[in-house]
């Protein structure tokens, strides 16, 4: 009697356990599905004219996905520069952006988290309070210096200040806490390692999955920052991809969707390509518990 109460237990419990991953799996499925149709709508809309757009949502991709692209060559010839210009700028921008951030905020937590020095925590409260801070606040004060120091209309103001990024200096040390054991550093210094030595090859290797994971967020926001660029660039042949799309939004005579879709499609594709090209670092990094003592 006793083995059949048990075998009605166990029974029950794996029908909880079963019924718990049928509702886990429904409810990611339906937000992979929410995250992923805007996506596959503007993909769609690419592919059909202008007309066919402004009469609803479409799920069947057209045939007009060259005749777009074409027609949005065609029609920005006059703008100062088109959307391979565009994009190129964007990437001139992005890609040193990206790297200065990573690099330099992991550099700057690592010195937070190895060295003992008097201000340590000063220097943490600090960063901790410019996080707070928005950087409309100081647009115009940057702005001005950038005008007094000839960098005006240029790309150096889009670049230079990624490498005092707060918000990833944070994670970083978060990160480096759990994942950078401070007796491999001295064990390090003991067989004559240089600090930048130590750094490049011991800290930085194991930092790949966090220092990906921050890669990605800064070039999503490097690449789509429209604010600053406005501010900062007046020329049109230096427009960046979002200020190329917002001008195509904005057309006084005719706001054709198929060319705006276009644009928009070619904005996310560099996107998707450094997500997938590191997203390997990340899944390597959920399984990484740091260097055990």
């Amino acid at each position: 009697m006793a083995n059949v109460d048990m075998v009605g237990v166990d029974a029950s419990y794996s029908a909880k356990i079963k019924a718990k991953k049928i509702f886990r799996t429904v409810i990611c499925v339906i937000l992979c599905f929410i995250s992923i149709f805007p996506f596959y709508t503007m993909i769609v809309n690419a592919t059909h004219e202008s007309a066919v757009i402004e009469r609803g949502i479409k799920l069947i991709p057209g045939g007009e996905l060259f005749d777009n692209i074409s027609g949005l060559l065609e029609r920005t010839k006059d703008k100062g520069t088109n959307v391979w210009e565009a994009m190129l700028h964007s990437v001139i921008i992005a890609v040193p952006a990206t790297i200065l951030q990573v690099y330099c905020a992991t550099l700057t937590a690592y010195g937070l988290t190895v060295y003992q020095f008097r201000l340590r925590n000063m220097a943490w409260s600090f960063i901790m309070a410019i996080m707070m801070i928005p950087a409309q606040v100081s647009i115009i004060g940057f702005m001005n210096f950038m005008i007094k120091v000839g960098l005006y209309d240029t790309y150096i103001p889009l670049i230079i200040p990624a490498a005092a990024a707060p918000t990833t200096v944070y994670f970083m040390k978060q990160y480096m806490q759990g994942a950078l054991s401070v007796e491999i550093i001295e064990a390090a210094r003991i067989d004559g390692s240089g600090e930048f030595a130590t750094f490049n090859r011991i800290a930085l290797p194991l930092m790949k999955p966090a220092m990906a994971t921050q890669a990605i967020f800064a070039f999503i926001a490097s690449w789509n920052n429209l604010y600053t660029p406005n501010m900062m660039i007046t020329d049109q042949h230096k427009y960046t991809l979002p200020m190329f799309v917002q001008g195509l939004r904005s057309d006084v005579i005719r706001t054709d969707y198929g060319f705006v879709y276009v644009g928009l499609t070619l904005t996310v594709f560099p996107l998707l390509v450094v997500y997938f090209a590191l997203s390997k670092y990340i899944i390597a990094g959920v399984a990484l518990g740091g260097v055990k003592e």
